[in-house]
């Protein structure tokens, strides 16, 4: 169930749903009808830098944005959740393990070339290919499928069932013939059929991308000669949200995720957001051999020690909600909650008598030890999270600490993350929030294959989850969502990781509408006059 390649790497803080479409005018203040304006730019703030920019190597939430201007898949998602046309004009699933995709006519890459059925196979070949360690492998295209082009229909074959296949294809960016043969120029050029071009980039600072005309195949047939679609989108790294609210209230940016402080500063200034619901709150433990996190008594404690409620207040400024599930975007593949019921419940007595019974007493400087190791862990926490997230972080280090728990936590951007999770092992907690569309997305990161060789970080193994995920892949989407839902909850019982926060990730615009997905959705772009 999980791919096997070398140096995986998680898709970390995906954002991938389908969203809302707001018009985000200038204060809001306006009754009048909209008007759209030709020949403007759309400048948007983003909080981190991608890296490279290889739309297939890496899945930081800053490089799907990105890849969304310059890429196409070949289907898309709707706001309800619904499979619409994008490069393929229609697909049709031929029995549990072959699907069929009818590729557009007059498709045309950036360089002018012809975007064809086997440029997609080749796409799918390249991801499903363990030497080109690709995030999406298991994740997005289904571990084992083969794909193979005749006249203008991909065949997909698959390994074993997908539930959600079609879905998870909405997420794999196409790649254009000239840059599946020079995949080095990816990293700071693009060859896509998308409706946009990177003419700049320039890292740490801005990217810079001019509109293609005569673009035709978006979403729903969606163009680029619709009015208001904007000549040029200019991509700002701004690191500082205050910094960002400021550019949006003084129009020097157009739109950015705002989830801190500055939030209602903006709403006080009529600015309007598009909100997805995204997990925020999420704890992962490390069960790898040599790590004390590997003990389930550990794992069971920092669990049952910490007070969660007080934790996702912190973190989200007191406007988070409950943790449901792992798959929580808006519009995912599944509803109800894995969640409710089956964390177990803070109880502190409980969690110290957990840790005796286990070995781990209390020394005289009141820390923990067993065998003559101190019970002291390492925890990385995703500044990204903010403010709220450090705040929240130091806090669970306190309620730990009271137990005899001695915890050191580091703050780490997002592309940072990467290294004590899939190279180094450096690490015990951490904070990594991983939002999905479908269930099945997680499975690679939740069972089978350890890093190096696999992305499961974590080195979890629970046989309740793999249970339910075996009998859950032999149903067809969301048939198999009960048991969707019992293979959450197997980990979450067993306390293997612990979610306990969403929150509505606002996206505030000045003069002009769009959709978010999480991202901003280019083909929704209409600036406003």
């Amino acid at each position: 169930m999980s791919p096997t390649y070398k140096g995986a790497q998680l898709a970390l803080c995906l954002l991938l749903a389908g969203g809302g479409l707001v018009a985000c005018g200038s204060g809001g203040s306006s009754g009048g009808p909209k008007t759209y304006v030709d020949g403007k730019t759309f400048t948007l703030a983003l909080s981190s830098d991608p890296g490279a920019l290889d739309p297939q190597g890496s899945a930081v939430s800053s490089l799907l944005q990105l890849n969304q201007f310059a890429y196409d898949a070949l289907v898309a998602v709707d706001a309800k959740g619904e499979v619409r046309p994008q490069l393929a004009a229609s697909w049709k699933t031929v029995d549990a393990k072959t699907v069929t995709f009818d590729i557009k006519p007059g498709i045309t890459c950036s360089d002018g070339s012809v975007f064809d059925a086997k440029t997609a196979a080749d796409n799918i070949s390249y991801v499903e290919d363990p030497k080109n360690k690709s995030p999406f492998l298991g994740v997005f295209v289904p571990a084992g499928a083969t794909a193979t082009a005749d006249g203008s229909t991909v065949t997909l074959k698959l390994a074993a069932p997908a539930p959600f296949v079609l879905s998870s294809f909405s997420f794999l960016p196409m790649v254009c013939a000239a840059g599946l043969k020079d995949r080095a120029g990816l990293k700071d050029h693009t060859a896509g059929t998308g409706p946009y071009e990177l003419t700049q980039a320039t890292p740490g600072a801005e990217y810079v991308y001019q509109v293609r005309p005569g673009y035709t195949w978006g979403p729903d047939g969606a163009s680029t000669a619709a009015k208001g679609t904007p000549a040029k989108i200019v991509v700002k790294i701004v690191a500082n949200e205050t910094t960002a609210a400021n550019l949006l209230l003084t129009g020097q940016l157009n739109a950015a995720q705002i989830v801190g402080p500055d939030a209602a500063r903006l709403k006080a200034a009529g600015l309007k957001s598009v909100d997805t619901t995204t997990v925020v709150g999420e704890q992962w433990y490390n069960h790898a051999p040599g790590h004390a996190t590997s003990d389930p008594a550990v794992r069971l404690a920092l669990t049952q020690g910490a007070d969660y409620t007080q934790l996702a207040k912190v973190l989200t400024a007191g406007k988070g909600t409950e943790a449901t599930q792992l798959a929580a975007i808006s519009s995912a593949g599944c509803t109800g909650s894995s969640v409710a019921g089956n964390v177990p419940p803070s109880d502190v007595a409980a969690a110290g008598a957990a840790l005796d019974a286990a070995g781990w007493t209390k020394g005289p400087d009141g820390v923990r030890a067993k065998n003559g190791a101190e019970l002291s862990l390492a925890f990385i926490s995703d500044s990204a999270l903010g403010t709220g997230g450090a705040a929240a972080s130091e806090l669970a280090v306190s309620q730990w600490k009271a137990l005899g728990i001695k915890v050191t936590v580091k703050q780490l951007a997002t592309t940072e993350m990467a290294g004590p999770l899939f190279s180094s092992g450096d690490w015990d907690i951490a904070w990594e929030p991983i939002n999905v569309t479908t269930p099945d997305q997680m499975v690679p990161t939740l069972s089978g294959a350890t890093v190096p060789d696999g992305s499961n970080f974590s080195a979890i193994e629970n046989a309740g989850y793999t249970a339910a995920v075996t009998k859950a892949m032999g149903e067809t989407g969301t048939d198999g969502c009960p048991d969707w839902l019992k293979a959450e909850a197997a980990l979450f019982k067993a306390g293997d990781l612990v979610p306990f926060a969403n929150q509505l990730l606002p996206t505030f615009g000045k003069d002009a509408e769009f959709a978010s997905t999480g991202s901003v959705v280019p083909s929704s772009i209409h600036m406003l006059g």
